[in-house]
C-alpha cells in the first residue's frame, strides 16, 4: 500500500475546476517534485492532503486513511504563505508548535535556527520575506514527521539561500519519510528529487523517476518541464 493514494479527485472554486479527475500514487523513502505552473492544482492538492480542504469529490487516502485526526499527525505541511502572528518571535513559534505537535524536537529547531543566523528574538513582522520562509521551513523540518507537504519553500529567498535551504531539507529528512515539495525553481531543486509528478490543467501530466526520465528525454528535469507545458500551451 502506498503511503499516499489519490484516486479520482476533483475539486473546484465556483465554476472554476482546479483539479480534474486526478489520480497518482506516493510512496516513503522518497523525496518527490510536485511541478506545474501557476494555476495548475499544486496547493490546492497539497491543502487536500495536509486535511485543510475537505469539499472534495474521489479518494484521498493517507497511510490508509483519509484526511482525519490521524493523518494530521503525520503530516508536517509548509503553506506557501505564513500562517504565523506579526508579534512571534521564533522562540514564541517553537512554544506553539511545541504544544501543538508531540513530535516536535526543539533542539533540532534551535541548530537550524542557528545554521539559518536567525535571532531567536526578533519579531517576524520584522524579517525579510526569506527570513520568514526559513523560520517556517525550520519549524517544519523540525517535526518527525511521516510525510513532509513543502509549498514553494524558496519562492522568497535569493539564489545564494537556496543551496543552505536544501542543505537543511536533506539533513532533517527521515529516510523512511516522504516528502512532496512544490516548486517552480524546478534548475535549483531537482539533483534531490528521487521522483517528479508533473501537473497541468489539474491532472497529472506525467510522473516518474528523474533518472529514468532524464535518460529517457536525454535532458534536465527542468528542460523537459518547459518542452512539457511548452507544447501543451500550443
Amino acid at each position: 500500500m502506498s503511503l499516499i493514494e489519490i484516486r479520482n479527485l476533483n475539486k473546484s472554486y465556483g465554476r472554476k475546476q482546479v483539479i480534474n479527475d486526478l489520480t497518482a500514487e506516493m510512496n516513503s523513502g522518497r523525496i518527490i517534485g510536485l511541478l506545474g505552473p501557476n494555476g495548475c492544482g499544486k496547493s490546492t492538492m497539497l491543502k487536500i492532503l495536509a486535511g485543510l480542504i475537505a469539499d472534495y469529490s474521489g479518494e484521498v487516502k493517507l497511510d490508509g486513511h483519509q484526511p482525519d485526526i490521524h493523518t494530521k499527525s503525520l503530516v508536517s505541511y509548509l503553506p506557501e504563505r505564513t500562517y504565523l502572528s506579526n508579534w512571534m518571535r521564533p522562540v514564541d513559534a517553537f512554544e506553539y508548535f511545541a504544544d501543538f505537535y508531540s513530535d516536535f524536537d526543539r533542539a533540532k529547531a534551535d541548530e537550524m535556527l542557528h545554521f539559518f543566523s536567525l535571532d531567536p528574538k526578533q519579531q517576524i513582522k520584522t524579517m525579510s520575506k526569506g527570513m520568514q520562509e526559513k523560520l517556517q521551513l525550520t519549524l517544519v523540518m523540525s517535526r518527525r514527521a511521516r510525510i513532509y507537504l513543502l509549498d514553494e519553500p524558496m519562492g522568497g529567498v535569493d539564489p545564494a539561500a537556496r543551496s543552505a535551504i536544501l542543505e537543511v531539507v536533506l539533513r532533517n529528512y527521515q529516510d523512511d519519510a516522504l516528502m512532496v515539495l512544490a516548486t517552480h525553481l524546478i534548475y535549483d531543486v531537482e539533483k534531490i528529487f528521487d521522483e517528479v509528478l508533473m501537473m497541468g490543467f489539474g491532472q497529472v501530466i506525467m510522473q516518474g523517476e528523474t533518472d529514468q526520465l532524464r535518460a529517457q528525454y536525454g535532458k534536465s528535469i527542468d528542460d523537459i518541464f518547459r518542452e512539457v507545458f511548452r507544447c501543451s500551451a500550443n
